[in-house]
């Protein structure tokens, strides 16, 4: 099982679903995200009853008689009978009458079961008449008894397809519930030997997905971990890119020609269109199913009105999924050479180019994250409504803060490099990329990021025009003290 991190204020809320008694609950996210783990460690710290049945890929009679197994441990195991054998059942209708009597006799108001089905997607594909049937059982018989039930799953376009007007089980859910990846700050929870530096690199190749990160040993450096793990031929992460695309579609070479030209840095739909021999049209559908998948992101200019950013032209779609950015820039292209054993001379190559990886993606969005708690915490010259990056045809300016109703905006530039920031970087973003991209007559404020510090000239010129200074250390130990807060917070 994934290591258990975090997650406070996902327990918080379904807990508070919990409370209701009766529920059902969707919840879905990618695979590797850790939705078992939560979802097991919610109900066991409820020591509430719990039925735990986890699909497969099967015939549709399979798929009901692993249920009822599922159902019997529940009702009938004991430590000399640990799987006791269900009775085989024909057909959906009797075995939820038979599931419901068990309720009926084994639990009360006060002491409801929590039923987990996992990797229902499995289970709808197993026998796709399943939600017709589930949703006349909860109509008939479940919604009036004590049972929350969560029908949990990683093919994230079936799951939410479940609630949609056209589904049978629409408007029967009590909630439905992302989960995401892990923030960064989780980082040192699960490599509490890594410097801030390494905490970074690992963020910007895994992500917060746990079952990556458990796999990292926390007594390698974040580079020895990645040349261990994501260049072995036969490891853990050879076959995972395949894998998250077969799961979730029957096109998956289109979809990882998409995925590839964005990470090859392709942005624009024209650049992606052309890259993956697609025609505008053709490419749309895909790009939108990988904005649903949680795959890929579309990102507007922050400077651009809100009700202009979804149409505009000048939107640009990047990979949101951290391990896929990596494998599509360094592994895929170097596949042959890892197949021979030849990663040292693949490493050497990558490491030329690993600084930029990190420093022009995830430092960047973490700059921003910054940004999005100093606001929260009222830690800015003023409240903005929005926080991006800003690009035109001149410029293009790293982390941007937005209050349109007032004209106030805060632009950022961020360094993820070994020497310190000197004064014609301050110098740059201030005097020559703010005229090419500020409207007129905006206040305007400064902020600068850097892993390595800033040079006493620097300092200097930070300090004459009153911009904001931020280096790695206080980076990571905000965002870190701002996550244990909210640990603090939901467990109150």
């Amino acid at each position: 099982m994934e290591k258990f991190v975090g997650r406070n204020q996902e327990l918080k809320e379904l807990n508070d679903l919990l409370a209701k008694k009766n529920a059902l609950i969707a919840v879905y996210g990618l695979r590797r995200i850790g939705k078992t783990t939560l979802l097991l460690e919610w109900a066991h710290q409820s020591r509430l009853p719990i039925v735990h049945w986890q699909a497969r890929l099967e015939t549709a009679g399979g798929t009901r008689q692993r249920l009822a197994n599922a159902i019997w441990r529940w009702a009938y195991a004991t430590p000399t009978t640990p799987n006791p054998r269900p009775p085989e059942f024909q057909d959906w209708e009797i075995l939820f009458r038979e599931w419901v009597r068990l309720i009926d006799e084994r639990t009360n108001p006060q002491t409801p079961l929590i039923a987990i089905f996992d990797e229902f997607p499995f289970a709808i594909s197993s026998d796709p008449s399943l939600p017709s049937h589930l949703q006349a059982a909860w109509d008939l018989l479940l919604k009036s008894r004590p049972v929350v039930l969560v029908l949990s799953g990683s093919h994230i376009g079936m799951m939410v397809d479940l609630a949609n007007a056209n589904a049978p089980l629409f408007g029967r859910f009590t909630a439905k519930f992302p989960v995401t990846q892990m923030p960064y700050a989780t980082i040192q929870d699960f490599l509490p030997n890594f410097d801030a530096i390494d905490r970074v690199e690992t963020y910007a190749v895994l992500g917060g997905m746990p079952a990556y990160l458990e796999r990292f040993q926390t007594n390698r450096s974040a580079r020895a971990n990645i040349k261990a793990h994501l260049f072995d031929r036969t490891g853990f992460f050879r076959n995972e890119p395949g894998q998250l695309i077969a799961e979730f579609t029957r096109d998956a070479g289109r979809y990882e020609a998409v995925m590839r030209a964005i990470a090859d840095g392709k942005h624009t739909v024209k650049e992606i269109a052309l890259s993956a021999r697609l025609t505008h049209s053709d490419l749309t559908p895909y790009l939108k199913r990988l904005r649903a998948l949680q795959l890929i992101e579309r990102r507007a200019p922050a400077l651009l009105q809100p009700r202009q950013r979804e149409s505009s032209t000048r939107g640009r779609y990047h990979l949101s999924h951290a391990y896929l950015r990596f494998w599509y820039r360094f592994v895929e292209p170097n596949l042959e050479a890892i197949e021979q054993g030849l990663t040292e001379a693949v490493w050497q190559n990558i490491t030329e180019q690993f600084n930029s990886f990190v420093g022009a993606g995830t430092f960047e969005e973490l700059c921003r994250e910054w940004v999005r708690l100093k606001a929260q915490q009222r830690q800015l010259p003023f409240a903005p409504e929005h926080v991006g990056s800003e690009w035109n045809v001149k410029a293009q300016v790293d982390v941007v803060a937005v209050n349109f109703r007032h004209k106030q905006v805060l632009l950022g530039e961020c360094k993820w490099t070994q020497t310190k920031v000197d004064a014609a970087i301050v110098r740059e973003l201030t005097t020559q990329k703010a005229p090419l991209v500020l409207p007129e007559n905006w206040q305007c404020y400064f902020a600068f990021f850097s892993r390595s510090g800033f040079t006493d000239d620097a300092k200097q010129e930070i300090e004459r025009i009153g911009a904001i200074a931020v280096t790695l250390d206080q980076l990571d130990h905000d965002l870190r003290q701002a996550f244990e807060a909210q640990i603090v917070a939901s467990n109150a």
